[in-house]
């Protein structure tokens, strides 16, 4: 199994990263904590501009085309910058879910308005905290009941959504999120720089995607799983050489703090946990991008590895940054919260490692 991206996948991670560099910096990320807009508006508009949310789709429908190796290596510099934009509520859920499972009017009417950055979509599929379960249910084309927490749907144009059938069946249905059978409220959130919502359907207008249950839901997970782990890993990185780069700096008993043994020992921990994590990640892209049977464990082991590698680090990132690193002027803040918000994004942990026994068996 090769590893390795290309020059030309190369090439599209430096650009990223050299763009986020410029456009995102932590004052970016602030300005969103800061204030009550839900994101940072203005960038998304440039990575829409830049053609990231229209990557994974066909070019039949106003997309460019490209695989998933090709996404993930955007969704790595994404996290790594802490971009405050709707990209994997919008791109890994609700545009993965068209493109595999929508009937051909949908897929015609939404996929070029996503592509242009004209509709952003999301996944609600929670009912409760840490609830898996779906009792939510389609009567006569139309839903009812509550989604929380919905990543972005308070910005979202639509949602996919989870519910069931008259005969006890879970499927993805589309709705519109401005209709007036709708309501939203904003939730609190560990990142408020990438919003919660609650979600209330009153007999809401749904349409069904073709044929999809809950095998595609799975499939659905599975794919942003990986995508998501990529995401982590940037972040990781990222948390990583901040806190390397303080401990270089900062002097105790005239040496650099870098050099006290127990702050080695620290950063090797660090780094075994981002190479497990990045080594789970390639994987899992490598399973995805050929759509390898080993997909579904390939997938939860990403998961697994680099949620628990990127709380590691982002906790560890503020220990060596000793009481600074508690303090809101500092930047190590913004990676914890990141990670918690991710951790809970597609699943909690518990669910994924049961899903890497399940798998195993």
């Amino acid at each position: 199994m090769n590893l390795e991206f290309s020059e030309e996948q190369l090439f599209i991670r430096n650009q990223a990263r050299n763009f986020l560099s410029q456009e995102c910096s932590a004052r970016v990320v602030r300005n969103v904590l800061d204030t009550d807009t839900p994101f940072d508006r203005a960038l998304w508009q440039k990575i829409v501009d830049l053609g990231w949310t229209a990557m994974s789709i066909p070019e039949t429908y106003g997309g460019l085309g490209l695989g998933y190796l090709e996404l993930c290596v955007i969704a790595e510099e994404l996290g790594r910058s802490l971009a405050p934009v709707p990209f994997s509520s919008s791109v890994y859920l609700a545009t993965e879910a068209i493109k595999s499972w929508g009937t051909e009017p949908q897929k015609q009417h939404y996929l070029p308005k996503l592509a242009a950055g004209e509709l952003i979509g999301t996944l609600a599929m929670n009912e409760g905290l840490g609830s898996p379960s779906v009792a939510m249910r389609i009567v006569d084309g139309r839903v009812s009941g509550n989604k929380i927490p919905v990543p972005d749907g308070d910005i979202a144009d639509f949602t996919v959504l989870t519910a069931r059938d008259d005969n006890d069946n879970v499927g993805l249905y589309l709705v519109d999120l401005a209709d007036i059978a709708i309501k939203r409220e904003v939730l609190a959130s560990m990142d408020p720089s990438r919003s919660q919502a609650r979600i209330t359907f009153d007999s809401a207008p749904a349409q069904a995607l073709d044929e999809a249950g809950e095998t595609q839901l799975t499939e659905l997970l599975d794919r942003a799983a990986v995508l998501l782990a990529f995401e982590q890993i940037g972040g990781c990185q990222a948390a990583l050489d901040m806190g390397i780069a303080y401990t270089k700096e900062r002097y105790a008993f005239g040496r650099p703090i870098a050099s006290f043994q127990a702050i080695k020992h620290k950063f090797a921990d660090m780094y075994v946990a981002l190479e497990l994590a990045r080594a789970n990640a390639y994987y899992g892209v490598c399973a995805l991008s050929s759509d390898a049977p080993d997909l579904p464990l390939a997938a939860a082991t990403a998961r697994v590895s680099a949620t628990d590698a990127y709380y590691f680090i982002s906790k560890e990132n503020i220990q060596v940054h000793g009481g600074m690193g508690f303090t809101w002027e500092f930047d190590c803040h913004l990676y914890y919260r990141r990670a918690q918000l991710l951790s809970g994004l597609i699943g909690t942990q518990p669910t994924w490692k049961e899903n890497i026994s399940q798998r195993l068996i």
